[in-house]
């Protein structure tokens, strides 16, 4: 792991976005709360939440960091037609949680994807990126 001691503690958020795409009558079944798993969306979001939260078990050399908020948005895109998903995770530390917020951003995609495969195993999850990342030594990052 990287040295992080001399580093000084600051505010951090990182926001990172995916979407999955999906067939039409996929979508409607989300959309409407139908799916057979239950509730898509809020598992999806809960997943999401747990993802930040275990983000240094899964990542190697990631350091284990008190994450102060964690919210996922998560909003159907008919045009796409799929959902695209939005990560916010903030702390306040050494180091960023840009990591954190692209593996809440992933793991509500694969939610959504598991919740739905048993009617599109076609689904497609892509765009993973950090949207925003501020605090700390490098300074602010948007994604143009």
């Amino acid at each position: 792991m990287v040295d992080v001691t001399d580093k000084a503690v600051t505010d951090r958020v990182a926001v990172a976005a995916c979407h999955i795409k999906m067939a039409r009558e996929t979508f409607d079944i989300i959309t409407e709360g139908r799916a057979k798993k239950g509730d898509v969306l809020g598992v999806a979001r809960l997943a999401g939440i747990m993802g930040a939260k275990r983000t240094s078990d899964l990542i190697p050399l990631c350091h284990p960091l008190p994450i102060t908020k964690v919210a996922l948005d998560l909003a159907p895109d008919a045009a796409l037609p799929g959902i695209r998903i939005t990560a916010t995770v903030r702390t306040t530390g050494q180091t960023g949680v840009e990591m954190e917020a692209l593996t809440a951003a992933s793991t509500a995609a694969l939610t959504v994807y598991d919740m739905a495969k048993a009617v599109d195993k076609a689904m497609e999850i892509g765009g993973l990126h950090v949207v925003l990342k501020d605090g700390g030594k490098s300074g602010r990052y948007e994604a143009t």
